[in-house]
């Protein structure tokens, strides 16, 4: 394959408010490999010594690595076509399913996605489980278990952009959200679902209630200007750390995408910034922004911990790409009183 050469693994964004630009379906229906990858909203396993990297696409979007450097893409994705129930219950879904999650818990892989359209709240998050990553393996079979949390009008959140996060007690839990009231969490059964009778709490808020925003919302009249979305929590020396994407993605260049972070010491919140204000107040210490040489924006990112170092990974809406959304990976570093910097 020639060098430097950039396949599309997905160019469609995501979040609460995406923009699909300039759109394209790879002509290949084999695996084949790059070295560079478009994608948006992107999440990695790891799996008898291969790296699985997840994202936004049709089907759910996947590629491959044993190095993190070349990829092996899979034009076809996850799923053959999106679940029935989410074709029937969520309007305007169409099959582009947006920002995965996945993780190991008692022998399964287990992954989560968002099923919605543009600019709404009528949206749900599904899960479903294999035994293993693996396409090639006799027993690699995605099983869907259904809806986990889906959001109305009515409501003042949105059932996109799942995390799953696993306590100090084997517990599961997910944390999802983007605009309205913000980034909500919830307590999930040994299925991976939302026990009954449970309501979501609020986490984090890009601006304190009442208050007022920098800029309207140039995506959305639904969503209003909460511009905060793509929560994950990563455990570190016993705190759980909350980083979330403000402001907007899915612009190209015009993107301002950014990614802020805070603490706490249970996975229920409250989390603080080094100021400790709250989160659910407008707290949140600015982490990674652009530096508008390489990356106009960057955001919506995962963190994990693998061979020993902890990495952060995002896309980055590229300056000298004209705004195209790329894989981003950084090393992560702790500081003496524990937080993370790259």
């Amino acid at each position: 394959m020639e060098g430097n050469r950039i396949i599309i693994l997905l160019m469609c964004g995501m979040g609460a408010l995406s923009l699909c630009v300039n759109a394209q379906r790879t002509p290949h229906s084999e695996p084949f490999v790059v070295d560079t990858l478009m994608v948006h909203d992107p999440v990695m396993a790891f799996e008898d010594g291969t790296y699985y990297l997840y994202a936004t696409g049709h089907g759910i979007s996947m590629a491959t690595s044993k190095d993190r450097n070349t990829w092996t893409v899979y034009p076809h994705g996850v799923l053959k076509r999106a679940p029935q129930w989410a074709l029937d219950s969520v309007p305007g879904f169409r099959g582009h399913i947006w920002a995965p999650d996945v993780i190991k818990w008692h022998d399964r892989w287990w992954m989560m996605y968002s099923c919605s359209s543009f600019g709404v709240n009528t949206s749900a998050i599904g899960v479903m489980s294999n035994k293993t990553l693996d396409p090639q393996a006799k027993d690699y079979l995605w099983q869907d278990h259904g809806p986990v949390v889906v959001s109305h009008k009515e409501d003042n959140w949105n059932a996109i952009d799942p995390n799953i996060v696993i306590d100090d007690n084997d517990k599961p839990w997910v944390v999802w959200g983007s605009f309205w009231d913000g980034i909500q969490l919830a307590p999930l059964d040994d299925t991976m679902h939302m026990l009954p009778g449970t309501k979501p709490e609020t986490i984090a808020r890009r601006y304190a209630p009442g208050s007022e925003p920098d800029e309207p919302n140039p995506t959305s009249k639904f969503a209003g200007p909460n511009a905060i979305e793509a929560p994950f929590i990563f455990k570190h020396d016993g705190m759980y750390y909350l980083f979330v994407a403000w402001d907007y993605c899915c612009r190209g260049s015009l993107s301002n995408y950014r990614v802020a972070v805070g603490r706490s010491k249970s996975v229920a919140g409250p989390y603080l910034d080094r100021n400790g204000k709250d989160m659910r107040l407008g707290g949140g210490n600015l982490f990674v922004e652009g530096d508008k040489k390489e990356f106009e924006a960057l955001g919506h990112c995962s963190v994990y911990n693998f061979d020993g170092n902890d990495w952060f990974f995002c896309h980055g809406y590229s300056v000298s790409k004209n705004g195209a959304s790329l894989l981003v990976q950084r090393k992560i570093r702790w500081t003496e009183d524990g937080w993370p910097e790259l």
